[in-house]
């Protein structure tokens, strides 16, 4: 049951519970399926030689349809990072780390978290996922073909 606080400028407490499925898709389902098997799989299109991580279908240079997949290494750069402090229900327990990696060899950058780092001061955990930056992929103990099988590591 909810509360109901219809004054002006009141605040509506509710609970709203939401199941959702979806078609990943074929580019999805197949990055999806690499997850489980420990491969981060990225398509490439032969016209622009370009590599999409996470995976697309049509390239955006060429506009032809991506039409080759590779496997991507498992260390990279960061490209952009955060720190979020704000919870989401469902989600991490905050301070949780984010970063954009762009993995060896691939031409973009995929989101993930960001583990074994100290968050405990937060300036010097910034520091350490700064652009530039180097980490590696850790795949978790249980694979299920999501995009958190994976996180990624400091390299140094």
């Amino acid at each position: 049951m909810s509360e109901r606080n219809t004054e002006p400028g009141g605040v509506i407490n509710e609970v709203v519970t939401l199941r959702y499925d979806y078609s990943l898709g074929e580019v999805a389902g197949k990055f999806m399926e690499g997850l489980k098997q420990g491969k981060i799989l990225a398509t490439s299109c032969s016209k622009s030689g370009l590599t999409y991580l996470p995976p697309r279908a049509y390239c955006e240079r060429s506009f032809e349809p991506c039409d080759g997949w590779v496997e991507a290494a498992f260390e990279g750069v960061i490209e952009a990072s955060t720190i979020v402090v704000r919870g989401f229900q469902g989600k991490r327990n905050p301070p949780v780390a984010i970063a954009y990696v762009k993995l060896d060899g691939i031409d973009s950058a995929i989101g993930n978290y960001v583990d074994g780092l100290d968050l405990s001061n937060l300036d010097a955990a910034q520091k350490r996922i700064a652009p530039g930056k180097r980490v590696k992929v850790k795949f978790g103990a249980t694979r299920e073909g999501r995009i958190t099988d994976f996180s990624f590591v400091c390299a140094d």
